[in-house]
């Protein structure tokens, strides 16, 4: 899972006598350890590697959450959870050694100067880029920069002749985190994050100011596979479900005195049934949401489990720019529930622990879940039984949904042969499909692919490696389609299409939808 931390907007005062407190004894004993085999070891070394090991190894033995980020990856670690970063703002994939652009982002440099979907950069400042073997990273490189700063690319359009020159100022490219946002049906809508960074309050309050236009009275909120982000984020989000003040999560640390983080009591979806989707992927601060709406009896928690972190992490810079992510609090949702999954038997118990979770049954029935008395609590309005320690329960148990999976499905998505052939695709019938299909709904309800394009992927996963199996293809054969379906429309439009074909037969989804669209059902399970 993805381990984006929980920072909340605090700033921590360290006093003079606590920092002092770190120059102790064993602080210069590391220092002198390392500093004798910089000049005495028999044999030469790394003495920065040498540093980094010594840190990650340190870090590893306090919890699993304490991590030491690199100088060179803390900019890109960062980018996510701070919703922007500066470039040319394209969206690109590689494909044969030719850089495509999949989407120029609306409003971003690359748009405004006429940069469309389908062009290929063959050029970037000068240089040949195309069938050279560039590498993502290397495109990255090559495109990010400095806000302000220029960036001259060569394109290759199809259906023009000569090669066209762009010159692009780089700016600030928003990061979203925000998915998905439409109506499932005339009263229902659905909102999907992937994180919680430092624009997402923002992201999703305009996304159900949009959707109330459309009668939005229930709410789906999808945090599967949510692995956190910033506190506040959550908590701002949770803020809206409120009319009144209410405790939404505290935090406390052996330096750190309880906070406390309520809600302003304004509550703009006060009114609105909300059904918050979880798994084991969903951790952190989308812990924090769900487990303010569990506790007050506000929301439904609907799916598997969660992750189970409750650890707070504060970055602290060092002198060459890298970082430690030093865990400095323990949250705790409004009932007073530590969710922190046990991790006294180090980290990779604390990990083999948490893969159990596949092997042992608890993704195909809760009865596989035993959680003792002792982490037992009772919601703050209706009294109804929830647990801490290891992640929260859903209120409805709905079981991961195995009916087409298969070896050889698995086999297409990890070798990333769906992507390529969906990114193929698009790309040779871009004109094509713009022709057929008067927009996405037209898309949605009529597209499928022929047996000869069927046929295509299957003897271009066959070149890519993976050998075809008639019985295992027929189990996935729908599973395989439609997501091949949903990454051509992301191709074409955006994630928000992508999401609208992937969730038509989520079971997740069905099951909340349902409950959501029966207020005494929905009352009955929250206990009213």
């Amino acid at each position: 899972m993805k381990r984006y931390t929980l920072i909340p907007y605090i700033f921590l005062l360290l006093s003079y006598t606590a920092f002092s407190q770190t120059l102790n004894e064993g602080t210069f004993k590391i220092g002198r350890t390392l500093g004798l085999i910089d000049a005495w070891y028999v044999d030469t070394t790394d003495i920065d590697k040498l540093t980094e090991t010594t840190i990650v190894e340190l870090l590893r033995t306090l919890d699993p959450h304490s991590v030491y980020i690199s100088a060179k990856d803390v900019k890109e670690m960062n980018e996510p959870l701070t919703g922007n970063f500066e470039g040319i703002g394209i969206q690109f994939n590689l494909l044969r050694d030719t850089i495509i652009v999949i989407e120029p982002i609306g409003g971003g440099p690359s748009e405004k100067v006429g940069v469309l979907a389908g062009d290929r950069i063959v050029g970037i400042d000068g240089e040949n880029v195309a069938g050279v073997g560039i590498s993502t990273n290397g495109v990255r490189g090559k495109l990010l920069g400095m806000k302000g700063t220029k960036v001259n690319i060569r394109v290759f359009r199809i259906g023009v002749r000569e090669l066209l020159d762009f010159t692009i100022v780089r700016d600030k490219i928003p990061i979203n985190s925000l998915d998905a946002a439409y109506m499932l049906d005339n009263q229902t809508a659905y909102v999907k994050l992937n994180k919680f960074a430092a624009t997402t309050a923002r992201e999703f309050t305009s996304a159900v100011d949009s959707l109330r236009r459309y009668n939005m009275k229930n709410l789906i909120l999808d945090l599967r596979s949510n692995g956190g982000g910033y506190m506040v984020a959550a908590t701002d989000i949770s803020d809206m479900f409120f009319p009144d003040k209410k405790l939404l999560v505290f935090i406390r640390g052996r330096r750190n005195p309880r906070q406390d983080y309520f809600s302003n009591g304004k509550g703009s979806l006060a009114d609105t049934r909300i059904a918050v989707l979880t798994d084991e992927g969903s951790a952190s601060a989308s812990e924090i949401l769900a487990g303010a709406l569990q506790d007050w009896d506000r929301g439904l928690v609907i799916g598997r489990r969660t992750f189970g972190k409750g650890l707070v992490q504060n970055g602290f810079y060092l002198n060459d720019g890298s970082m430690i992510r030093l865990t400095i609090a323990r949250y705790y949702t409004p009932t007073g529930r530590l969710i922190q999954s046990p991790y006294n038997e180090g980290y990779d118990k604390y990990m083999e622990n948490f893969y159990k979770r596949y092997t042992n049954g608890e993704l195909i029935s809760a009865d596989s879940i035993h959680m003792p008395d002792s982490l037992r609590f009772t919601t703050l309005v209706n009294g109804r039984t929830v647990y801490g320690g290891g992640g929260i329960m859903p209120d409805v148990f709905v079981p991961a949904d195995t009916s087409d999976y298969s070896d050889y499905y698995r086999n297409l998505v990890r070798r990333g042969i769906l992507n390529s052939f969906s990114l193929e695709y698009s790309d040779k019938n871009r004109k094509k499909l713009a022709s057929d299909y008067r927009n996405f709904d037209d898309f949605r309800n009529r597209f499928s692919f022929s047996q000869e394009e069927v046929n295509s992927l299957i003897e271009k996963a066959e070149k890519d490696g993976v050998k075809y199996n008639e019985e295992q293809f027929n189990i996935s054969k729908n599973a395989i389609l439609k997501v091949t379906k949903a990454l051509i429309a992301s191709n074409l439009w955006r994630t928000n299409e992508y999401f609208m074909i992937l969730n038509e037969d989520d079971i997740v989804i069905g099951k909340a939808m349902t409950i959501l669209n029966n207020k005494a059902e929905y009352e009955r399970i929250l206990g009213y």
